[in-house]
């Protein structure tokens, strides 16, 4: 069975793309590869305007252009060299500088390094597969110059921006999904000593399937941007210092990268949160920045949970050392939070009290109403309550409507009532003892709310 692009490879003229920077004319077209078994069995192509190998690696054939960037481009490839012509995405790296030959010597080196990392990475389900790396030099040229060439898997898919740009804003909801599942993805890649160091939503994925994907490392990108500095103490990847912090794009980045200090894996989560603030406003991080105090003030702009927001809040630290330190300790943080009640002490005691006293007279009411049943009412209501509390469906503001609701409850129960035998004794116009009653049903009710409440919360903080 062949990939869709092999299929369209098949089913049209095929047009290779050259690969060279700057190449006049890099769309090669050839009718002679009209068919799999002529493809796979050509030993190569050249481009024919500037004489440049097209079948990369003698395996890899470039179709379409994805991108253009300041570090290279990247092509939709298909691998020839696989029963199916696998889709894969050729990522052409161009060295930004003039290397002189000590420096084509270390770069080499470091993309080597690089790849090994990035080779190690890749086995987690939600970082795109690298497949391949090498290096080839272009033919006919004045002066000796390599470009660099990773393989990886293709995400059929679209990024986030793309998304935010098509569907509009993301709720609290699916910024939170986003949010959870970019941090277990950085909890991988820091612990394997690594930092991505170029977080943005246009670098994560969204599959066709729905799942997430955190791509375009910016630790491969410093090989071809890597200058003259000896290495950084604090580098995890032994980069210069200048090629450690020079990767990043401006509204994401935090305050020690664009300062050209060192990383760390708190700058990983800065930039996850500056993603997140793009995602729920569709505004550029930067455009909620004072410029004159030089701080952020975002809060105003998002209408999100006090949790998520003092989540995010801390991942925004213009210090290092006073975010998350990890992406571990952001995603506990964050699991707890989801998990956590919004109530204070006070709230919590509110809520079961108004609950409580409203099934004390829910109790007196549809037990003379519906005898026989209305106790069995009056439990199923009360289970319902508190599956409403623990899922936070009930939140601070319908406490008003559950005391609302009492109140007129009491009135009902009161004029409503006829006779309620209880212990011999006829209820009828005894509005005291109603009341009374209501009240031990309530006190009952309170405690066992009360006391399902503080085993769920420990149950929360024991995980």
């Amino acid at each position: 069975m062949y990939s869709y692009t092999a299929y369209k490879l098949l089913e049209d003229s095929l047009d290779i793309c050259c690969t060279r920077p700057g190449c006049p004319k890099p769309i090669n077209f050839f009718p002679d590869l009209d068919n799999a078994v002529v493809l796979k069995s050509v030993p190569q192509k050249f481009c024919v305007s500037c004489g440049m190998p097209l079948i990369l690696d003698g395996r890899y054939v470039p179709i379409r252009k994805l991108g253009q960037g300041g570090f290279g481009a990247a092509f939709l490839s298909c691998d020839r060299r696989t029963p199916g012509m696998r889709e894969c995405v050729v990522k052409q790296l161009q060295p930004s500088v003039n290397f002189k030959p000590e420096q084509i010597k270390k770069v080499t080196q470091l993309f080597h390094r690089e790849a090994e990392v990035l080779e190690k990475l890749g086995a987690h389900p939600q970082i795109p597969e690298l497949f391949a790396f090498f290096a080839l030099e272009p033919p006919t040229t004045e002066e000796p110059i390599e470009l660099f060439y990773l393989v990886q898997q293709y995400i059929d898919g679209e990024n986030l921006e793309q998304e935010l740009y098509s569907k509009g804003k993301f709720s609290e909801a699916e910024v939170t999904e986003v949010l959870e599942a970019v941090l277990e993805i950085l909890d991988f890649v820091h612990s394997n000593g690594s930092i991505h160091r170029d977080i943005k939503p246009s670098n994560t994925m969204r599959s066709r399937d729905g799942k997430l994907y955190l791509v375009d490392f910016g630790a491969v990108k410093q090989v071809v941007a890597v200058g003259t500095k000896h290495p950084s103490e604090n580098s995890t990847s032994n980069m210069p210092s200048e090629a450690v912090t020079n990767v990043y794009t401006p509204g994401f980045a935090p305050p020690e990268q664009t300062d050209g200090r060192a990383v760390f894996p708190s700058s990983d989560l800065y930039a996850l949160a500056a993603s997140c603030l793009f995602l729920l406003t569709a505004k550029q991080p930067t455009s909620f920045i004072d410029s004159y105090t030089n701080t952020w003030n975002w809060r105003p702009s998002v209408n999100i949970s006090d949790k998520l927001a003092n989540i995010l809040e801390r991942m925004l630290k213009e210090k290092p050392i006073e975010r998350f330190q990890s992406a571990s300790q952001a995603l506990t943080a964050l699991r707890k939070s989801k998990h956590s009640s919004d109530f204070s002490s006070y709230q919590w005691l509110l809520a079961p009290f108004l609950t409580g006293f409203e099934i004390g007279l829910l109790a007196v009411f549809l037990n003379n109403l519906l005898p026989g049943i209305g106790l069995g009412l009056v439990g199923i209501i009360l289970g319902a309550l508190v599956y409403a509390q623990y899922k936070q469906i009930i939140k601070k503001k319908h406490l008003f409507i559950i005391v609302g609701a009492t109140f007129a409850l009491v009135l009902m129960s009161l004029s409503m009532l006829q006779s309620v035998p209880i212990l011999g004794f006829n209820l009828a116009n005894n509005h005291l003892f109603v009341a009374f009653f209501a009240f031990l049903l309530g006190v009952l009710s309170i405690v066992l709310i009360g006391l399902s409440q503080l085993i769920y919360q420990l149950l929360t903080f024991a995980h």
